[in-house]
């Protein structure tokens, strides 16, 4: 039996701006994340980047 990882109380996700970073997104909000800030965006002439921090609600 592995024990289970103690979840981070803070996350920053980046990556491309795509459905897979949207979706990462919505698995740490079902997993009781709350969005912390604002969304930011970098683009480098290619492709737009993407980080949004979540944190766990205290007392989780």
């Amino acid at each position: 039996m592995s024990e289970e990882t103690p979840r981070l109380r803070y996350r920053l996700l980046t990556g491309p701006d795509t459905d897979a970073f949207c979706a990462r997104v919505s698995h740490a909000l079902d997993e009781g994340y709350i969005l912390y800030g604002s969304p930011q965006l970098t683009f480098d002439g290619t492709t737009t980047y993407v980080a949004q921090a979540v944190i766990l609600p205290s007392g989780d």
